[in-house]
């Protein structure tokens, strides 16, 4: 019986949990995530509240909603129990859940399309380069830590370190044409600030956001992340260029966790099961650019350092799998120094193809006379440092308050990428050194 439910890929199918008796018929569907045996495991997608021990499970027939393409694709459809759920430009500007269902009271979605919540993955071989610049209106990021458009970053930060807001100038001044947001496991009150305070009327319009909040099962946070990815492959197949924000990917992994768990999967690192690894890659990899002649998804996703650490084991599997983190500091976010970007900490893996060999050396001199200082900065706060003893210390002293102003931007402060180069090449023109390596 395993092998054959195995064989049959049985995992991520629907089936319904039924009781009925004279007063009310009580009706809640489940996903399998597990077997033993001849036993399969089910996780409700909803409340059970009326199921009662015994109650009858009968496996769902594929839903065979009208699509575009005709018999054929129906036909195709036909052949599995994958989820299928809504995608298509009747999305933007709407809020749904991780099973597709309207949050927002603007009426129920005109069946058009659908697509299946775990596509098949790209052959790297036909993935398009990553050689454009994006610019996502942040100085920062723009010019120290330059984003390509297909590149996937991680933002890794702890709690109150002003994440959500970084978040949101991203989504408001980066030049995409359609944004997907997936808010997953996180406050419920937060999917309302998001829409109303930082995306407003206008960010809405081009964009679908995915809610499946910390009150939600652990399968809906799942299929939450992974609708969001599926509605922003769809747009990219479309030849768009979209930005994938999810908030977070720490939540994500959260799930899977609570899922495997509790069918007896046993844990290994730091209480996180093997398979949260497995699905953290499968996830990801979804994102970025597509074929030559397609779109691209650029993607943020926030991970969380539990007690600001960094070697968390889901921060740490992150790191390894994303184009590049941006740190964001506790320290500098108590400064009042916002956005709270630690720029010795971060990196962009694909700026060097994305910047001239000049810029590339001056953002490695301004990182250099940064630390530097940094280092010192204990030294010059007592007054222990005498001018002139190092020529590097006393460079950095006297751009030190430049620089600083070139990190920081208001949360409604909107920079174009050529004109952050500019006040970025200004910083260094009585520069003693201009540093190329």
């Amino acid at each position: 019986m395993a092998d054959a439910l195995t064989s049959s890929g049985i995992h991520g199918q629907r089936w319904r949990s039924c009781l009925q008796d004279s007063r009310e018929a009580v009706s809640v569907e489940a996903e399998v995530v597990g077997f033993s045996g001849e036993k399969l495991f089910l996780m409700p997608e909803n409340d059970v509240q009326g199921l009662i021990p015994g109650a009858r499970v009968v496996p769902l027939e594929p839903v065979r909603a009208p699509l575009l393409g005709g018999k054929r694709r129906t036909r195709r459809r036909a052949a599995d129990r994958t989820r299928h759920l809504p995608v298509g430009e009747m999305l933007l500007g709407r809020v749904l859940d991780g099973a597709g269902r309207p949050l927002d009271q603007l009426g129920p979605l005109p069946e058009e399309d659908t697509a299946p919540l775990q596509s098949r993955p790209i052959n790297p071989l036909d993935r398009a380069p990553i050689v454009e610049p994006l610019d996502v209106g942040v100085r920062a990021i723009n010019n120290l830590l330059t984003v390509g458009r297909g590149q996937r970053m991680g933002l890794f930060a702890g709690s109150g370190v002003g994440k959500s807001v970084l978040l949101g100038m991203m989504a408001r001044y980066t030049s995409a044409e359609i944004i997907v947001v997936g808010l997953i496991g996180e406050r419920g009150r937060e999917v309302k600030e998001f829409i109303t305070d930082i995306l407003g009327r206008e960010g809405m319009a081009r964009s679908v956001v995915v809610a499946a909040p910390s009150d939600t099962i652990p399968l809906m946070r799942l299929q939450g992340a992974a609708y969001a990815t599926t509605i922003a492959e769809y747009f990219r197949d479309q030849g768009k260029h979209v930005l994938l924000i999810m908030d977070s990917l720490t939540r994500y992994a959260m799930a899977q966790r609570e899922i495997a768990l509790a069918v007896g999967e046993p844990p290994a690192t730091k209480g996180y099961p093997p398979s949260v690894f497995a699905r953290l890659p499968q996830l990801v990899e979804r994102a970025g650019n597509g074929t030559e002649e397609g779109g691209s998804i650029t993607a943020f996703y926030t991970v969380l350092t539990e007690g600001d650490d960094p070697q968390d084991p889901i921060a740490d599997s992150a790191r390894a799998i994303l184009d590049g983190h941006i740190v964001l500091s506790r320290r500098l976010a108590e400064q009042g120094h916002y956005p709270a970007i630690d720029i010795e900490a971060s990196i962009s893996r694909a700026m060097g193809h994305l910047v001239s060999e000049q810029h590339l050396g001056l953002v490695q001199y301004f990182k250099h006379l940064y630390a530097h200082y940094q280092r010192n900065r204990d030294l010059i706060s007592v007054g222990a440092y005498v001018s002139g003893s190092d020529p590097l210390l006393d460079e950095g002293l006297a751009l030190y308050p430049q620089m600083e102003h070139f990190l920081k931007q208001g949360m409604f402060e909107h920079e174009e990428f050529s004109n952050g180069v500019a006040s970025f090449n200004k910083l260094f023109e009585k520069s003693i050194r201009p540093h190329k390596s």
